[in-house]
């Protein structure tokens, strides 16, 4: 699987990432055997980029993707996590977590921080339980309603983690794109995690993010390609982003979803690989919660798509004139 680099770091990530939050029984819960079930499954399909944060089941995530991946070279593999949320012991029973949406339950409590000594508190925690010597991407995490904090005592601390090569790489990742414009403006940040905002039904990330980060030579990787399931598969009941989705955007997957079957395309395929055409991003994150779905994922990737059906979608005006197409499964830049 291709490789690129973050930025302007030595830090390299697989074309296609597989992100962990459903290690952390995202919703529903899955066994020990099944989450290293589907990291065995990414391992095996070229994937050597994996994703993780201390929020995704308080921990949960993080244990197991240490685990599964513990027994691998270290050197072929780069891990992501994230820094804000401090995982701390609460005197409290165990409660459940399903309103923060993860099926577990556990006796620490989330507690935002994005200070100097919170960051690297939260990197410290982060590599007990992964388990490993060194994270190689750390992001700040849904810094939203703490911006200046997240500016000025947070940031400034990856920079000296970084310099100190604690970190190979740093950034932000969040489901906005004003924040993350002015992380690429105004900071040294070799990349950042764009999540649901740049789709196939939702380009907003086109108008300045993207073509800042080419500029500034900044990575974007992108999440929520499926705008958590809309894209995934469209019918009555189906969300976007994590809500019901309106009649008007069902209506648009379905339209996107009828025009992909007449090229003989997954529209999974074409959700997948459509950020892929623009210059400035550099990978596909995608989360799984088993083998089969992690399989599909790499499936998804490798469709060829025909050049006919990208100038079909903007002649039907499911996608603007100005987004960047990409060029085809094995070829990636933009045409």
């Amino acid at each position: 699987m291709r490789t690129t680099p973050l930025g302007r770091s030595a830090t390299r990530v697989t074309e296609l990432s597989l992100g962990a939050a459903p290690l952390g029984n995202l919703f529903t819960a899955l066994s020990d055997e099944q989450a290293r079930g589907t990291v065995d499954a990414a391992w095996d399909c070229g994937v050597r980029s994996f994703d993780t944060a201390p929020h995704y089941g308080l921990g949960l995530s993080e244990r197991r993707l240490g685990s599964a991946l513990r027994e691998r070279p270290r050197d072929q593999y780069v891990v992501s996590t994230k820094v804000g949320r401090l995982l701390r012991p609460t005197a409290q029973p165990p409660v459940d977590d399903l309103a923060q949406g993860f099926a577990v339950r556990s006796d620490v409590e989330r507690v935002w921080d994005f200070s100097a000594d919170g960051v690297r508190r939260s990197i410290e925690d982060s590599l007990t339980r992964l388990g490993l010597d060194r994270i190689d991407i750390v992001y700040l995490h849904d810094p939203d309603d703490h911006e200046e904090q997240a500016f000025g005592s947070a940031y400034p601390e990856l920079e000296r983690l970084r310099a100190e090569g604690l970190v190979g790489a740093i950034g932000a990742g969040m489901n906005q794109t004003r924040m993350l414009d002015r992380f690429v403006r105004e900071t040294d940040v070799d990349v950042v995690l764009l999540a649901g905002r740049y789709s196939l039904l939702d380009q907003t990330a086109l108008d300045r993010l993207l073509p800042d980060a080419v500029r500034r030579g900044v990575s974007v990787l992108v999440g929520g390609v499926f705008n958590s399931g809309l894209l995934a598969d469209p019918k009555p009941g189906a969300t976007f982003d994590y809500a019901p989705a309106s009649p008007e955007l069902l209506n648009r997957a379905l339209r996107l979803k009828a025009l992909c079957r007449e090229f003989d395309v997954p529209l999974r395929a074409a959700a997948l690989q459509f950020p892929l055409g623009h210059p400035a991003v550099d990978g596909i994150l995608v989360g799984a919660r088993s083998a089969a779905e992690v399989r599909d994922a790499a499936a998804m990737a490798s469709v060829e798509i025909p050049a006919q059906l990208w100038g079909a979608l903007r002649v039907e005006e499911l996608l603007p004139v100005d987004a960047p197409l990409p060029a085809g499964a094995g070829k990636r830049r933009m045409s």
